[in-house]
Protein backbone atom coordinates (compact mmCIF):
# COMPACT_ATOMS: atom_id res chain seq x y z
CA UNK A 1 0.00 0.00 0.00
CA UNK A 2 1.07 3.59 -0.67
CA UNK A 3 0.20 6.05 2.09
CA UNK A 4 0.31 9.77 1.23
CA UNK A 5 -0.31 12.62 3.66
CA UNK A 6 -0.99 16.18 2.50
CA UNK A 7 -0.47 19.27 4.68
CA UNK A 8 -1.73 22.68 3.64
CA UNK A 9 -3.64 25.72 4.76
CA UNK A 10 -7.35 26.22 4.33
CA UNK A 11 -7.86 27.48 0.78
CA UNK A 12 -4.75 25.92 -0.75
CA UNK A 13 -6.53 22.78 -1.92
CA UNK A 14 -4.90 19.99 0.09
CA UNK A 15 -8.20 18.13 0.30
CA UNK A 16 -8.84 18.35 -3.45
CA UNK A 17 -5.23 17.34 -4.14
CA UNK A 18 -5.75 14.16 -2.14
CA UNK A 19 -8.88 13.43 -4.18
CA UNK A 20 -7.04 14.05 -7.46
CA UNK A 21 -4.33 11.60 -6.41
CA UNK A 22 -6.88 8.97 -5.39
CA UNK A 23 -8.89 9.39 -8.59
CA UNK A 24 -5.75 9.13 -10.75
CA UNK A 25 -4.87 5.88 -8.98
CA UNK A 26 -8.44 4.61 -9.41
CA UNK A 27 -8.23 5.33 -13.16
CA UNK A 28 -5.19 3.06 -13.31
CA UNK A 29 -7.06 0.23 -11.64
CA UNK A 30 -5.96 0.68 -8.04
CA UNK A 31 -8.17 0.79 -4.99
CA UNK A 32 -8.01 4.27 -3.48
CA UNK A 33 -9.24 5.94 -0.32
CA UNK A 34 -8.99 9.61 0.61
CA UNK A 35 -10.16 11.69 3.56
CA UNK A 36 -9.41 15.13 5.02
CA UNK A 37 -9.23 16.41 8.58
CA UNK A 38 -9.84 20.00 9.58
CA UNK A 39 -9.14 21.94 12.69
CA UNK A 40 -10.71 25.34 12.60
CA UNK A 41 -12.60 25.57 9.30
CA UNK A 42 -11.10 28.92 8.43
CA UNK A 43 -9.06 30.02 5.46
CA UNK A 44 -5.41 29.77 6.39
CA UNK A 45 -5.85 27.24 9.20
CA UNK A 46 -3.76 24.04 9.02
CA UNK A 47 -5.45 21.22 7.08
CA UNK A 48 -4.38 17.63 6.47
CA UNK A 49 -5.65 15.06 3.98
CA UNK A 50 -4.82 11.41 3.46
CA UNK A 51 -4.74 9.11 0.43
CA UNK A 52 -4.23 5.36 0.55
CA UNK A 53 -3.59 3.41 -2.66
CA UNK A 54 -3.43 -0.35 -2.95
CA UNK A 55 -4.08 -3.23 -5.33
CA UNK A 56 -6.68 -4.80 -3.04
CA UNK A 57 -9.23 -3.77 -0.42
CA UNK A 58 -8.02 -1.16 2.05
CA UNK A 59 -9.10 -2.00 5.58
CA UNK A 60 -7.33 0.82 7.39
CA UNK A 61 -9.18 4.03 8.16
CA UNK A 62 -8.43 7.40 9.70
CA UNK A 63 -5.24 9.41 9.74
CA UNK A 64 -1.96 8.17 8.26
CA UNK A 65 0.53 8.14 11.11
CA UNK A 66 3.51 6.80 9.14
CA UNK A 67 3.28 8.05 5.54
CA UNK A 68 5.38 6.91 2.59
CA UNK A 69 5.07 10.38 1.04
CA UNK A 70 4.34 13.74 2.68
CA UNK A 71 3.26 16.67 0.49
CA UNK A 72 3.59 20.08 2.18
CA UNK A 73 1.82 22.99 0.48
CA UNK A 74 3.22 25.68 2.79
CA UNK A 75 6.72 25.53 4.28
CA UNK A 76 5.69 27.59 7.32
CA UNK A 77 3.67 24.59 8.55
CA UNK A 78 6.90 22.70 9.22
CA UNK A 79 7.64 25.01 12.15
CA UNK A 80 4.11 24.82 13.59
CA UNK A 81 3.97 21.99 16.15
CA UNK A 82 0.16 22.09 16.12
CA UNK A 83 0.13 21.08 12.44
CA UNK A 84 2.13 17.91 13.26
CA UNK A 85 3.77 17.85 9.85
CA UNK A 86 6.82 15.97 11.12
CA UNK A 87 4.85 13.14 12.75
CA UNK A 88 5.87 9.73 11.43
CA UNK A 89 8.58 11.04 9.07
CA UNK A 90 11.86 9.14 9.13
CA UNK A 91 14.82 8.51 6.85
CA UNK A 92 12.76 6.40 4.43
CA UNK A 93 9.94 8.91 3.95
CA UNK A 94 9.69 10.94 0.75
CA UNK A 95 8.87 14.60 1.42
CA UNK A 96 7.78 17.27 -1.06
CA UNK A 97 7.69 20.95 -0.04
CA UNK A 98 6.21 23.82 -2.06
CA UNK A 99 9.15 26.21 -1.75
CA UNK A 100 11.33 28.50 -3.85
CA UNK A 101 14.33 26.88 -2.15
CA UNK A 102 16.09 23.80 -3.43
CA UNK A 103 16.06 20.68 -1.30
CA UNK A 104 19.70 21.31 -0.42
CA UNK A 105 18.88 24.85 0.77
CA UNK A 106 15.74 23.90 2.68
CA UNK A 107 17.03 20.82 4.49
CA UNK A 108 19.39 22.65 6.89
CA UNK A 109 16.62 25.12 7.83
CA UNK A 110 14.02 22.51 8.66
CA UNK A 111 15.99 19.41 9.69
CA UNK A 112 13.53 17.34 7.66
CA UNK A 113 14.64 13.73 7.51
CA UNK A 114 13.89 11.54 4.52
CA UNK A 115 14.16 12.08 0.80
CA UNK A 116 13.39 15.75 0.21
CA UNK A 117 12.35 17.41 -3.05
CA UNK A 118 10.95 20.89 -3.70
CA UNK A 119 9.30 22.97 -6.41
CA UNK A 120 7.87 26.50 -6.23
CA UNK A 121 4.24 25.70 -7.06
CA UNK A 122 3.08 29.10 -5.83
CA UNK A 123 5.31 30.85 -8.34
CA UNK A 124 3.99 28.63 -11.15
CA UNK A 125 0.42 29.38 -10.06
CA UNK A 126 1.16 33.12 -10.03
CA UNK A 127 2.55 32.89 -13.54
CA UNK A 128 -0.31 30.78 -14.89
CA UNK A 129 -3.31 32.12 -12.97
CA UNK A 130 -2.19 35.50 -11.68
CA UNK A 131 -2.84 34.35 -8.11
CA UNK A 132 -1.32 31.80 -5.81
CA UNK A 133 -4.18 30.65 -3.61
CA UNK A 134 -5.57 27.28 -4.65
CA UNK A 135 -2.88 24.93 -5.96
CA UNK A 136 -4.78 21.65 -5.62
CA UNK A 137 -4.18 20.46 -9.19
CA UNK A 138 -0.48 21.25 -8.90
CA UNK A 139 -0.14 19.40 -5.59
CA UNK A 140 -2.04 16.41 -6.95
CA UNK A 141 0.14 16.28 -10.05
CA UNK A 142 3.35 16.37 -8.04
CA UNK A 143 2.09 13.62 -5.73
CA UNK A 144 1.03 11.53 -8.72
CA UNK A 145 4.45 11.87 -10.32
CA UNK A 146 6.27 10.93 -7.12
CA UNK A 147 4.00 7.92 -6.57
CA UNK A 148 4.58 6.81 -10.15
CA UNK A 149 1.15 7.39 -11.70
CA UNK A 150 0.87 8.12 -15.39
CA UNK A 151 0.64 11.65 -16.79
CA UNK A 152 -2.63 10.97 -18.60
CA UNK A 153 -4.22 9.57 -15.45
CA UNK A 154 -3.35 12.70 -13.49
CA UNK A 155 -4.69 14.90 -16.28
CA UNK A 156 -8.01 13.02 -16.37
CA UNK A 157 -8.28 13.03 -12.56
CA UNK A 158 -7.86 16.81 -12.49
CA UNK A 159 -10.65 17.19 -15.05
CA UNK A 160 -13.03 14.99 -13.04
CA UNK A 161 -12.37 16.54 -9.65
CA UNK A 162 -12.41 20.17 -10.79
CA UNK A 163 -15.57 19.55 -12.82
CA UNK A 164 -17.20 18.31 -9.61
CA UNK A 165 -16.29 21.68 -8.10
CA UNK A 166 -18.12 23.39 -10.98
CA UNK A 167 -15.05 25.01 -12.52
CA UNK A 168 -15.46 26.21 -16.09
CA UNK A 169 -13.86 24.16 -18.86
CA UNK A 170 -11.34 26.92 -19.57
CA UNK A 171 -10.27 26.99 -15.91
CA UNK A 172 -9.88 23.23 -15.86
CA UNK A 173 -7.68 23.33 -18.95
CA UNK A 174 -5.46 25.99 -17.39
CA UNK A 175 -5.16 23.93 -14.22
CA UNK A 176 -4.28 20.86 -16.25
CA UNK A 177 -1.57 22.75 -18.14
CA UNK A 178 -0.01 24.15 -14.96
CA UNK A 179 -0.27 20.81 -13.18
CA UNK A 180 1.44 18.91 -15.97
CA UNK A 181 4.18 21.55 -15.98
CA UNK A 182 4.75 20.67 -12.31
CA UNK A 183 4.48 16.94 -13.08
CA UNK A 184 7.33 17.26 -15.58
CA UNK A 185 9.44 19.65 -13.50
CA UNK A 186 9.48 18.04 -10.05
CA UNK A 187 12.63 16.14 -9.18
CA UNK A 188 11.65 12.61 -8.27
CA UNK A 189 12.83 10.88 -5.11
CA UNK A 190 12.31 7.27 -4.02
CA UNK A 191 8.93 6.54 -2.45
CA UNK A 192 9.28 3.33 -0.49
CA UNK A 193 5.89 1.73 0.22
CA UNK A 194 4.92 -0.23 3.23
CA UNK A 195 5.74 1.86 6.29
CA UNK A 196 4.53 0.13 9.45
CA UNK A 197 1.23 1.70 10.47
CA UNK A 198 0.16 2.17 14.04
CA UNK A 199 -2.51 -0.31 15.08
CA UNK A 200 -3.12 1.03 18.55
CA UNK A 201 -6.80 0.99 19.39
CA UNK A 202 -8.40 4.18 20.59
CA UNK A 203 -9.77 4.18 24.10
CA UNK A 204 -13.51 4.68 24.06
CA UNK A 205 -15.05 6.91 26.68
CA UNK A 206 -18.52 6.17 27.94
CA UNK A 207 -20.34 9.44 28.65
CA UNK A 208 -21.91 9.91 32.04
CA UNK A 209 -24.87 12.24 32.30
CA UNK A 210 -25.44 14.32 35.39
CA UNK A 211 -28.90 15.49 36.42
CA UNK A 212 -29.87 19.13 35.62
CA UNK A 213 -29.77 19.93 39.32
CA UNK A 214 -25.97 20.03 39.06
CA UNK A 215 -26.17 23.04 36.77
CA UNK A 216 -25.16 23.67 33.16
CA UNK A 217 -21.87 24.46 31.50
CA UNK A 218 -20.85 28.09 31.29
CA UNK A 219 -17.87 30.09 30.11
CA UNK A 220 -16.56 32.35 32.79
CA UNK A 221 -13.09 33.06 31.40
CA UNK A 222 -12.37 36.35 29.67
CA UNK A 223 -11.93 36.51 25.90
CA UNK A 224 -8.50 35.25 24.88
CA UNK A 225 -8.37 35.16 21.07
CA UNK A 226 -5.94 38.08 21.15
CA UNK A 227 -3.40 35.66 22.65
CA UNK A 228 -3.54 33.36 19.60
CA UNK A 229 -1.59 35.04 16.82
CA UNK A 230 -2.70 33.76 13.42
CA UNK A 231 -0.14 35.58 11.29
CA UNK A 232 1.47 32.23 10.58
CA UNK A 233 -1.61 31.16 8.63
CA UNK A 234 -0.86 33.81 6.04
CA UNK A 235 0.87 33.05 2.73
CA UNK A 236 -0.05 36.41 1.19
CA UNK A 237 -0.50 39.69 3.11
CA UNK A 238 -2.72 42.65 2.22
CA UNK A 239 -0.67 45.80 1.65
CA UNK A 240 -2.14 49.30 1.30
CA UNK A 241 -1.36 51.54 -1.66
CA UNK A 242 -2.26 54.85 0.06
CA UNK A 243 -2.71 56.90 -3.11
CA UNK A 244 -5.52 54.60 -4.29
CA UNK A 245 -7.48 54.46 -1.02
CA UNK A 246 -10.73 56.47 -1.03
CA UNK A 247 -11.52 55.80 2.62
CA UNK A 248 -14.71 53.85 1.93
CA UNK A 249 -14.29 51.53 4.98
CA UNK A 250 -15.32 48.43 2.98
CA UNK A 251 -12.18 46.54 4.03
CA UNK A 252 -13.00 47.32 7.64
CA UNK A 253 -16.58 46.09 7.19
CA UNK A 254 -15.71 42.89 5.33
CA UNK A 255 -12.74 41.71 7.42
CA UNK A 256 -14.02 38.52 9.14
CA UNK A 257 -11.35 38.69 11.85
CA UNK A 258 -11.74 42.32 12.83
CA UNK A 259 -8.04 42.99 12.32
CA UNK A 260 -8.48 46.16 10.24
CA UNK A 261 -8.89 49.46 12.07
CA UNK A 262 -9.34 52.92 10.54
CA UNK A 263 -7.35 56.08 11.21
CA UNK A 264 -8.79 59.55 11.67
CA UNK A 265 -8.09 60.07 7.97
CA UNK A 266 -10.18 57.03 7.02
CA UNK A 267 -7.19 54.88 6.08
CA UNK A 268 -7.06 51.17 7.02
CA UNK A 269 -4.41 49.76 9.34
CA UNK A 270 -3.91 45.99 9.32
CA UNK A 271 -3.00 44.11 12.50
CA UNK A 272 -0.49 41.74 10.92
CA UNK A 273 -0.09 39.74 14.12
CA UNK A 274 -3.63 38.44 13.69
CA UNK A 275 -4.37 38.87 9.95
CA UNK A 276 -4.59 35.32 8.54
CA UNK A 277 -4.34 36.43 4.91
CA UNK A 278 -7.81 35.50 3.65
CA UNK A 279 -7.56 38.34 1.09
CA UNK A 280 -11.24 39.25 1.40
CA UNK A 281 -10.23 42.90 1.87
CA UNK A 282 -8.17 42.73 -1.32
CA UNK A 283 -11.10 41.31 -3.28
CA UNK A 284 -13.60 43.79 -1.90
CA UNK A 285 -11.52 46.95 -2.28
CA UNK A 286 -13.22 48.91 -5.12
CA UNK A 287 -10.14 50.97 -5.96
CA UNK A 288 -7.56 48.16 -5.69
CA UNK A 289 -5.84 50.08 -2.93
CA UNK A 290 -5.14 46.82 -1.12
CA UNK A 291 -2.90 44.36 -2.95
CA UNK A 292 -1.73 40.85 -2.01
CA UNK A 293 1.99 40.42 -1.53
CA UNK A 294 3.56 37.01 -1.03
CA UNK A 295 5.07 36.39 2.37
CA UNK A 296 8.81 36.19 2.75
CA UNK A 297 10.43 34.64 -0.28
CA UNK A 298 13.06 32.07 0.30
CA UNK A 299 11.82 29.92 3.10
CA UNK A 300 9.96 29.77 6.36
CA UNK A 301 8.35 33.15 6.94
CA UNK A 302 7.46 32.93 10.58
CA UNK A 303 7.98 31.12 13.85
CA UNK A 304 5.11 29.46 15.69
CA UNK A 305 4.18 30.83 19.10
Amino acid sequence: MRAVRFHGRGGQGAKTASRILGTAAFIEGFVAQDSPIYGAERRGAPVAAFTRIDTGPIKQRGIIACPDLVVIADASLIQDPAARVLDGIDERTAVFVNSPLTAEQLQPQTSLPGHLTTLDLTDIALQQFGKGGAISALLGAVAGRLIGLRRDSVREAIARELADLALAASQIERNQAAALQCYDAVRTVPVVPGAPQSTTSAQLQVPVYEPPTRGTARISAAANSILRETSGWRTFRPVLVPDKCNGCWLCFAYCPEGVISMTKDDRPVVDYAHCKGCQICVHECPTEALVAEREQEGGVAWTAR
